[in-house]
């Protein structure tokens, strides 16, 4: 598998395990086939494994299918869905949300510890969910004035190898982490041809991915993309159940056009999305949303192939899918 450099982690693979699949948020999944899926992707050449305490019983498998030994040159990243705390408390909510990783995948650190909330300006309001804004999104103040600083705690502990953020809240904040110093290590982006966060986006206005994704680099940060078929909304069929209105399942409609070019082509449509999310500019590694090995076995031949050529980008770009 190709490598790229993912920021100050050094050389990963191009492609990243996502825990999602593995959890069993993206439909049902049994233990066993959970189990052989993580083995099976480091025997394909993967050497990130992209857990989370909220994706289920992903850091559980971890933990079992490795009993706390990886291999060699695999790196685990996990994440903290902080929001807003009281004063004071985000520091012993990060280190208590790691241990817990920390015992789950029977490890003594990891590579890679993410703040999983969005991040938003002090007194801003979101277009849906402001209500709930605490739950789900960090404050400005307190990500400065105490994420920063617990993470960089963590790092001069050895608990944790860097930190980042998932860069999926309202952009002007996101863009507003990568330039501040301490600077994130790596940032989780979307990287799909739609450039949609589906259902995560709660904010009003453009969601500038690419922008994003661009200022990372430029700025030194790793940049792992994510979300490459938005959901399920960039192959060929949802297997899970969606409302009609429901943002993923409205971008499954929209991407009818893909769905047609494709067949034109006779690639599997999210084989060319993830073929897609690979050629995309500033990408380090594209994490995988996959449950089982036959949907791996799919991703890796995706990036086995060659490079997705640019007649065939701009057929894509040509169908004017990307969110507004």
């Amino acid at each position: 598998m190709k490598t790229a450099t993912l920021g100050p982690l050094g050389e990963v693979s191009r492609l990243t395990l996502g825990g999602g699949g593995i959890g069993q948020i993206w439909g049902e999944n049994t233990h066993e086939e959970a189990v052989a899926t993580l083995k099976a992707a480091l025997d394909g050449g993967i050497t990130v494994l992209d857990a989370a305490p909220m994706y289920r019983n992903c850091e559980q498998f971890i933990g079992e299918a490795f009993g706390g030994r990886l291999p060699v040159g695999v790196k685990v990243t996990t994440k903290c869905q902080l929001g807003t705390p009281g004063p004071g408390e985000a520091e012993e909510i990060l280190t208590a949300s790691l241990a817990a990783s920390l015992q789950a995948m029977r490890l003594e650190r990891i590579d890679l510890f993410f703040l999983h909330s969005n991040i938003h300006a002090d007194g801003f309001a979101y277009a849906h969910g402001n209500d709930s804004r605490d739950r789900f999104s960090t404050t400005w103040s307190t990500y400065v004035n105490e994420v920063v600083p617990a993470f960089e705690a963590l790092k001069a502990q050895g608990r944790i190898g860097a930190w980042g953020v998932t860069g999926i809240g309202e952009p002007a904040a996101v863009l507003s982490a990568l330039g501040h110093d301490p600077k994130p290590d790596a940032v989780q982006a979307i990287a799909n041809l739609m450039d949609s966060a589906g259902a995560l986006r709660r904010y009003a206005g453009p969601e500038r991915a690419r922008e994003i994704a661009a200022t990372a680099k430029a700025r030194g940060v790793g940049v792992m993309g994510i979300r490459a078929v938005q959901a399920g909304a960039l192959t060929a069929a949802i297997d899970r159940e969606m409302s009609p209105n429901y943002p993923d399942r409205k971008d499954y409609d929209r991407a009818a056009s893909f769905r047609a070019l494709c067949a034109e082509w006779g690639e599997d449509p999210a084989v060319a999305a993830h073929r897609y999310a690979l050629s995309m500019p500033n990408i380090d590694t594209v994490v995988l949303g996959v449950k089982n090995r036959a949907e791996l076995a799919q991703c890796l031949a995706a990036e086995a192939a060659s490079p997705m050529d640019a007649k065939q980008i701009a057929a894509i770009d040509a169908l004017d899918l990307v969110v507004a």
